[in-house]
């Protein structure tokens, strides 16, 4: 796994500093996220476990089109207890693990550009994968679901020499598919810009 993200992030370097000149922007970020709603009850802990890739080609200064990918990992020990599903009931320590891929067209727009600090706004609509599994002893409940998402988001680039950095917040919210509960939640990011 480390090998894999090693890959990946030095793949991105490669290619943002390749895509800089072409009037583009590449960000990599570590993400923070906490569930909300089904997915917050189902994992009350924050995931310290996420990042996230950005590109947008800017149309001009303020307004720029590209697509996102991420993952977040929200985990969760429970308690020694009796847990019910359907008409089984179990006995046990719980162990729950909710992994969140976005897949996602992208729009920012820039609300200062060519500033030291420029904040910007940003929408994005795809889809959310989303796997749940449950592990109880040598017993494992899995299920996953894609669901159409959508994201909104707030943030600013810092602009310093050779390297810009990234902070924001984003609000991802499915919608319920499958019988399964629209999984949402809120990430915040700190990362690099190119």
């Amino acid at each position: 796994m480390k090998k894999i993200f090693f890959i990946i992030l030095l793949t991105g370097v490669i290619t943002a500093t390749q895509v800089k000149g072409q009037e583009s922007l590449f960000s990599i970020q570590y993400s923070m996220g906490f569930g909300v709603g089904d997915l917050g009850e189902f994992n009350e802990a924050a995931s310290f476990r996420g990042m996230s890739f950005d590109y947008r080609y800017m149309i001009d200064r303020s307004m720029g089109v590209g697509f996102e990918t991420g993952y977040n990992l929200f985990y969760d020990k429970m308690n020694y207890a009796t847990y019910t599903r359907g008409t089984e009931s179990l006995s046990g320590v719980q162990f729950r693990y909710t992994h969140a891929v976005p897949v996602l067209a992208a729009f920012d727009y820039f609300i200062i550009p060519d500033t030291q600090f420029n904040p910007f706004v940003g929408l994005g609509i795809g889809t959310l994968y989303t796997n749940r599994d449950v592990d109880m002893g040598m017993y494992r409940w899995k299920r996953d679901v894609w669901q159409f998402a959508i994201r909104p988001q707030v943030g600013v680039i810092i602009a310093t020499p050779g390297v810009d950095f990234i902070v924001g917040a984003k609000y991802y919210s499915a919608f319920k598919a499958n019988d399964v509960e629209g999984q949402s939640y809120i990430t915040i990011n700190v990362g690099l810009a190119f």
